[in-house]
């Protein structure tokens, strides 16, 4: 039957109401959008040497059309497709005719990875951006400065996203680049891996959802595995709880322009007055400290209880926790970590 269309629909042009009834339902079907209304664009790619004709089931199998054959038959009555390769945004609301207009128009622009490393702090990701050519520098921290500009299923902070702009490998389209448009997939992609799956446990627990973030920015930098970071959470929010200070000296290296810049990092222990030295400052610092990852998320809001008080890494960034000063100075001798 299939096979026999274009010859039915071409006797249906000769014979009139012989098979007229068959040539209306074809030409209505490539006039009429399977949906009336709105309906939900899909990426259609059309891959290079694909005939024309050929993409009657893989635009059905998309939802975009009700039946191939009324595809072959549009072909048919236009006298073919001039059909580019590439990407395309098409959707069920359009008419057959529609889409193979859209077909024969240029392709949407080619994407590329962008990818944010875990940990990186506002000024990381603006000079990835900028050095990527895809902002001037600056442009993405000033926006991230300015959350009323955005919107979330969960509440933002006032001053600043830090730590809300979730790190992964993000696919942009370089022309046309729109850093707000960007910041708020990134906010998308938090709400989408963390809280909404945790929504309901977030607003049982003690602490607000950004004392979760705060505590996360600081587990992702402070240890490097991930089963690891429960533990450490246990420990600094029981610190937190008693009033001693956290000793978490990442903190004291997110105002610097260069993170391992040790110098400065050295200055900035000796600050008294920084309020990100949480060796002498009790309490959270004033804000994230990076973006953190649902790893680190998920262990700040589920830490592991202890006995241990304090913990220190080896050269090899292995975790070795201690119950009492006493312990954790003879750590500190014996891996030489000071």
């Amino acid at each position: 039957m299939k096979k026999l269309l274009i010859g039915v629909l071409v006797l249906a042009v000769l014979s009139g109401a012989a098979a007229g009834g068959v040539f209306m339902w074809a030409e209505k079907g490539t006039t009429t959008p399977k949906v009336a209304g709105d309906a939900p664009e899909v990426i259609f790619v059309v891959k290079k040497g694909t005939a024309a004709r050929t993409l009657g089931p893989e635009l059905q199998s998309e939802g975009l059309i009700d039946d191939p054959r009324l595809w072959r038959f549009h072909l048919w009555r236009r006298g073919g497709l001039a059909l580019k390769a590439g990407r395309f945004k098409l959707s069920a609301a359009l008419s057959i005719a529609e889409i193979a207009k859209t077909l024969e128009s240029p392709p949407l622009p080619e994407d590329v990875p962008f990818v944010m490393i875990e940990g990186w702090r506002l000024r990381d990701t603006d000079e990835a951006l900028a050095a990527k050519g895809l902002i001037k520098p600056g442009e993405y921290i000033a926006a991230a400065r300015r959350p009323e500009r955005f919107k979330a299923t969960f509440p933002l902070p006032m001053r600043s996203l830090e730590g809300y702009l979730y790190p992964e490998t993000y696919a942009v389209v370089p022309d046309g680049f729109n850093v707000e448009a960007f910041i708020q997939r990134q906010l998308d992609t938090f709400g989408a891996r963390f809280f909404n799956a945790h929504k309901a446990e977030l607003e049982k627990g003690k602490r607000s959802l950004h004392d979760i973030v705060v505590m996360a920015s600081m587990l992702e930098r402070e240890e490097p595995e991930p089963s690891q970071r429960p533990l450490v959470a246990g420990i600094l929010w029981k610190r937190i709880d008693k009033g001693y200070a956290l000793g978490v000296d990442a903190t004291s290296r997110y105002e610097l322009e260069d993170w391992n810049n040790r110098k400065e990092f050295l200055k900035k222990l000796r600050d008294n007055t920084d309020a990100y030295n949480t060796r002498t400052r009790v309490g959270l610092p004033p804000g994230p400290i990076g973006a953190p990852t649902v790893d680190s998320l998920l262990a700040a809001l589920r830490p592991t209880a202890s006995e241990y008080w304090y913990y220190l890494h080896d050269a090899q960034k292995k975790l070795h926790p201690s119950r009492n000063a006493e312990e954790h100075e003879a750590l500190r001798v014996k891996y030489n970590v000071y």
